[in-house]
């Protein structure tokens, strides 16, 4: 009994004091604030999507935007933010990560959670993964990341990605689109056991364990094929044997039917090429993630239509004989032969945040300032699919908005309000608190 009126009693002290337990629990991700009604008035408005308005007001109401541009009326009832000075740009999205899968990846395993054993992991879900206090959310969002595709690794089928909002308690808060993405790596050289396939359905895991991965690979898509046409005509006719169920192929049915890219690690033009062929063989929808040398086979790529991920933009040259801006400048080259790209960090998941640096950089080498944002705003939501919701500002997208003091992509600028899903949320993260705690240290 005793025990029982001490645990009551402890209980009530935390309930008294929220603040306090999140401290103790570690997270340095504040909770954004409700939804609600937000003017944000005489600003200067880089919609992405179509012309600058110089002074303008964009209104947010329900998490969604619902009015954008000079003469817009403010409801009634409003919160009003003074933006003169000014400026308003669509949230970024970062495109290669494992953002919220992995947080100490050095020394501390139980922080790690973005890779399954084995080979072929195509049922794994990134979605369940998400650490929402992750303190990499934090310092990631503040510079104006609203949003992230974050995705499983290891094997050749590593499993979904996410979409997620960096702001929620919770991954279904999170969630944009759960299943957004299949990660897969194309096997290289031989593997496995030898030997034949399997038949039917039940025999698909069993012949990732006979053939080399790439056979393997193949194997497993055609088996997905199978299951989904005849559970198609199972559907259409109850007297045909009902298929075995199989949640290894079932989550591979959206990838071969075209509902769902996959993420290809490619940076070789060798690489690239193989992987876009790969896509075309098999019927499947390819984004490249990495494309170092992609500014060498831009006429491929615009041939085949097929994006890109760019990585190494900060990265060294790969050649001796490269110039020392060859990836500097491949987002230009890319963009002059419409090339269809997105700019990634090309970071680990700590350093995310430098995502508008690189698309900086880019601008510094002859991308134009306006594809500069675009490649990481718009460009990478149509890459996606996502662009009816987010990746610039229009009427009836999700309010995902940075307000800054200047150029979203220069390193001098501040984020003086940062909106996600309509919620106005909080600047302070784990650094602030950190400066805050030592800065006057004797």
């Amino acid at each position: 009994m005793r025990c029982s009126l001490r645990v009551v009693a402890a209980l009530a002290v935390l309930a008294s004091a929220p603040a306090a337990l999140t401290a103790q629990l570690g997270s340095y991700n504040p909770r954004p604030g409700p939804q609600g009604t937000f003017a944000i008035r005489n600003a200067h408005i880089v919609t992405v999507s179509g012309p600058d308005i110089a002074n303008g007001t964009v209104v947010i109401s329900g998490g969604k935007i619902t009015a954008v541009g000079a003469g817009v009326a403010v409801p009634g009832g409003a919160t009003i933010i003074d933006g003169t000075g000014l400026m308003v740009y669509p949230g970024m999205m970062e495109t290669a990560n494992s953002l919220g899968l992995a947080e100490i990846t050095e020394g501390a395993n139980a922080t790690v959670d973005d890779a399954e054993v084995g080979q072929f992991n195509p049922n794994v879900h990134a979605f369940f993964g998400i650490d929402p206090h992750s303190a990499e959310i934090g310092v990631t969002r503040v510079v104006g990341i609203t949003h992230a595709v974050s995705r499983p690794t290891g094997g050749v089928l590593s499993g979904q990605a996410a979409l997620i909002n960096l702001a929620g308690d919770t991954p279904p808060q999170m969630a944009v689109t759960r299943d957004i993405a299949m990660a897969l790596s194309l096997p290289g050289g031989r593997g496995g056991r030898g030997g034949g396939g399997g038949g039917g359905f039940g025999g698909a895991a069993a012949a990732t364990t006979r053939e080399n991965p790439m056979d393997s690979l193949r194997a497993l898509l055609h088996n997905a094929d199978a299951y989904a046409k005849a559970w198609d005509a199972y559907n259409k006719d109850k007297t045909l044997p009902r298929p075995e169920h199989s949640v290894v192929l079932e989550s591979l049915v959206p990838l071969i039917q075209g509902k769902m890219p996959a993420l290809i690690p490619a940076d070789a033009a060798a690489e690239m090429r193989t992987a876009v062929t790969f896509g075309e063989e098999n019927k499947i929808k390819v984004i490249l993630v990495g494309g170092r040398d992609a500014w060498r086979i831009t006429d491929f790529l615009k041939q085949h239509d097929t994006p890109v991920i760019l990585t190494s933009v900060m990265t060294l040259p790969s050649r001796e004989d490269d110039p020392y801006d060859a990836n500097y400048s491949a987002p230009a080259k890319l963009a002059a032969a419409g090339v269809r790209f997105a700019i990634a960090a090309g970071e680990p998941n700590p350093d995310l945040r430098n995502l508008p640096y690189v698309a900086g950089m880019a601008a510094a080498f002859g991308l134009s300032k306006d594809d500069a944002i675009k490649s990481v705003t718009l460009w990478p939501a149509q890459i996606f699919g996502i662009d009816n919701k987010l990746g610039s500002i229009q009427v009836g997208k999700m309010a995902n908005i940075v307000v800054t003091d200047g150029n979203l992509l220069e390193a001098r600028t501040n984020t003086k309000y940062l909106f996600i899903d309509g919620r106005q949320v909080p600047l302070d993260t784990k650094h602030t608190a950190l400066y805050d705690e030592f800065k006057n240290r004797p």
